[in-house]
């Protein structure tokens, strides 16, 4: 089977929470499941570990939102003109706390988080179910994987918003939550990835599209890297470093058909084979059937291509690096239509990478491509990073060119100075890492938005992050406009 089934059934129903609204805690259900009678049997603690992933799964993250706002805000993508308004906002730095989809990608992470409350405040309950229906060690994986997740959302919702409320428990109330520090989360996020890397699995052994051993240790590395905690970074990665290892063909990241390669270390996953009867209702709440994602439709040259990639992201690329033509198409290429004469719009290049176009002439709405989250060539440049950061150039420059190897580019020399080395990391990941939703995340990081950015809009101080949706304001006891980010 070529992924898990993360579909929701009845047991999902339950689990339709927000943040932080009243009316969305409930967790009774006229069926009678409740955790005192649901967690049971091996099948019922798989379905509620299953409802925590289906979060990823909806147009306020993966399958829509967060593709082209990252992609965008970073000017990797730039709109051709029929890029509709509210996708135009990230372009034009326009967009504010009324903005539909910044609620929904915030909803869609409480929503996410509270299902995998749900699942670690009855461990007790699961640790009883005797070993005979499932095994001690399964009942570890699962809690670990609910840990993973909740990590992984705060991860979304930190990098994002700064302060968010922290709730680790299951609401007894509709009580409202206060914003809590990010460096706060920070340390759920890390105690989350801490006990997960000691319960999961290696991937070996892991279902595909659940999260193994080596996706909390590369998630931990990430975390500590961001809060610029280099040596923690490297004891993470170095837990996964040649556990993984790059694929021979950069695009077979990118086909359906070769997903989980062993390059992957975290994808959400798609199958448009499972059905997508809810795609268009699926905001934020991770109901019923949406194992689909819009990427392809929304950008394919041949279809609604709504964004082009910026044509300074392609003057980016050194001459003869394999990664430009594998990841954009240009006149006189060749797709499953036949040639490329000429692009629309008069355009210059187009997305290859995440299209179907390899094998169909057309994109639907239905596309089953995985959007990959980590992979081993992204963890190899953030151990890069981390060497540089502490003085070790040399093994910076190792790490670098195990990267540039695969591209057929000559190796970075020795003794290049810090400066230089972080230059070429910068460039490294923009090239290696395009349209994979990093670049904003990384400007923003380096403290670097402004030098990029401000000619088109950013505003310094303001656009790192995002406002806190009017929604959440309103429904939220807990948090005032007083309490908004700076500059909304």
């Amino acid at each position: 089977m070529k992924k898990i089934r993360i579909i929701l059934m009845v047991f999902a129903t339950l689990f339709v929470v927000n943040g932080c609204e009243e009316e969305d805690f409930e967790l009774t259900n006229p069926s009678g499941l409740s955790p005192e009678t649901y967690f049971r049997t091996e099948a019922q603690v798989q379905s509620a570990v299953n409802a925590v992933y289906a979060n990823t799964q909806t147009i306020g993250l993966y399958t829509r939102t967060l593709f082209f706002a990252m992609d965008i805000m970073s000017r990797e993508a730039l709109g051709n003109p029929q890029l509709e308004a509210d996708k135009r906002v990230y372009q034009e730095w326009s967009f504010d706390a009324s903005h539909p989809p910044i609620a929904w990608y915030w909803d869609a992470c409480f929503r996410g988080i509270n299902k995998a409350n749900f699942v670690i405040d009855n461990a007790d309950r699961i640790n009883e179910i005797p070993s005979s229906l499932l095994s001690d060690e399964k009942k570890a994986r699962f809690i670990g994987e609910a840990k993973y997740m909740r990590a992984f959302y705060y991860f979304l919702l930190v990098t994002r918003f700064g302060d968010v409320p922290l709730i680790t428990t299951v609401p007894e109330d509709g009580s409202g939550f206060p914003r809590t520090p990010a460096d706060q989360v920070y340390d759920q996020i890390i105690a989350d990835l801490n006990d997960a890397s000691q319960s999961l699995w290696d991937k070996g052994r892991t279902e595909n599209g659940r999260a193994t051993q080596g996706a909390a240790f590369a998630l931990l590395g990430k975390t500590h890297l961001y809060l610029e905690e280099y040596d923690e970074a490297l004891a993470a990665f170095e837990n996964i470093y040649g556990q993984y290892s790059l694929e021979d063909d950069y695009f077979a990241n990118f086909r359906e058909e070769e997903e989980f390669g062993p390059e992957s270390i975290f994808e959400i996953q798609y199958d448009d084979d499972m059905g997508n009867s809810a795609v268009w209702n699926s905001n934020a709440a991770g109901e019923d059937a949406n194992e689909v994602t819009f990427r392809g439709q929304e950008y394919g040259f041949n279809d609604w291509f709504n964004v082009y990639p910026n044509p300074a992201l392609i003057a980016e690329y050194e001459e003869g690096d394999i990664r430009l033509d594998e990841s954009f198409y240009f006149n006189g290429d060749t797709f499953a239509g036949g040639l490329i004469e000429e692009l629309p719009l008069e355009r210059d290049a187009a997305w290859r990478k995440y299209q179907n176009y390899y094998k169909d002439v057309n994109e639907d709405q239905a596309s089953g491509i995985n959007m990959k989250v980590i992979r081993y060539a992204d963890v190899l440049l953030m151990m890069a990073e981390a060497e540089n950061a502490l003085g070790n150039q040399a093994d910076a420059i190792d790490y670098i060119n195990e990267v540039r190897e695969r591209a057929e580019l000559a190796p970075l020399s020795d003794g290049l100075s810090q400066d230089e080395v972080f230059d070429a990391i910068v460039h490294e990941r923009m090239v290696e890492l395009a349209g994979e939703q990093v670049r904003f995340p990384d400007l923003v990081r380096w403290g670097l938005a402004a030098d990029y950015l401000s000619e088109f809009g950013f505003q310094a101080g303001k656009h790192e992050i995002w406002p806190i949706p009017n929604d959440e304001i309103s429904a939220n006891e807990g948090i005032s406009q007083e309490d908004q980010n700076p500059g909304y």
